[in-house]
Formats: structure tokens, sequence, C-alpha cells
């Protein structure tokens, strides 16, 4: 059991575990963010061009069913929802590219950075030998 728990505490304390929970907390804090100015923000003056309308009002109301004794309340399609839910993601999406795109530009900036030339090394005292050998041969 000591070396499961081991094992766990390993695990958790590495970087990538750290860096990935807090990556989805500051994805589930950037998403609210990015809801409310959907929400606040954008649909509001959208709904106000067409007409003062709600996005989230917006709903197909289906004939409601009588079963006998109760009258079943009617069933909506809320499409207005699913269109402002739409538009989050789409924002949520656009803003993760730019940043990937972003990340992408930066690595690769680095990646062309030349490196420093590396100094021939020195040849050996072997080499430095076979070269004079190879020249006395030339020269007779």
């Amino acid at each position: 059991m000591s070396k499961f728990i081991q094992e766990f505490k390993d695990f958790a304390v590495k970087g990538n575990a750290v860096d990935m929970a807090v990556g989805v907390i500051i994805g589930g804090a950037f998403g609210k963010i990015v809801s409310s100015i959907v929400d606040d923000i954008i649909m509001p003056p959208i709904g106000w061009l067409i007409g003062g309308v709600k996005f989230t009002d917006l709903k197909f109301t289906l004939p409601s069913v009588d079963m006998g004794l109760e009258k079943t309340a009617p069933a909506t399609i809320n499409y207005g929802n699913f269109i402002q839910t739409t538009l989050d993601f789409l924002i949520i999406a656009f803003c993760v590219f730019l940043l990937v795109k972003g990340i992408n530009k930066l690595a690769k900036k680095k990646a062309e950075e030349p490196a420093a030339p590396t100094p021939a090394p020195e040849p050996t005292a072997e080499e430095k030998l076979l070269s004079e050998i190879r020249d006395l041969l030339k020269n007779k």
C-alpha cells in the first residue's frame, strides 16, 4: 500500500501533472469569463438590433399532450440557448487558436536562433603525425 501511495505522490508532484491541473483550473475560469462576455456584452446589443430579443428566451414550443387526468406542460426546443452556447464555443476556440499560434511563433523564433558555432577540435597527436607523413610523401 505504501508503494502505491509513493507512486501517487511522485505522479502528483511531477511538473506535468501540476501544470495540467493549473491549466484546467485557469481554462474553467476563462470559460466563465468568455460566457459572461457573450451573455452580458455581445448578445444584448445583437438582441436589441433584431428587435429586443433575449436569445436565451428564444424557443419553439411543441404542442402539449392531454394524458387523461393531467395535462402535461408543453415541451420546448430552446434554440436561443443553443445559439448562445455555440457563440461561447466559437469565441473560446478562437482565443485558444490565437494562444497556440502565439506559442508556436515563439517556439519557431527560438528554434531559428543560430546556435553558437562549436570550434573545430584540436587534432590528436596521431592525426598530426599522419598529416606530417602525408606531407612528406607528397614532397618525394
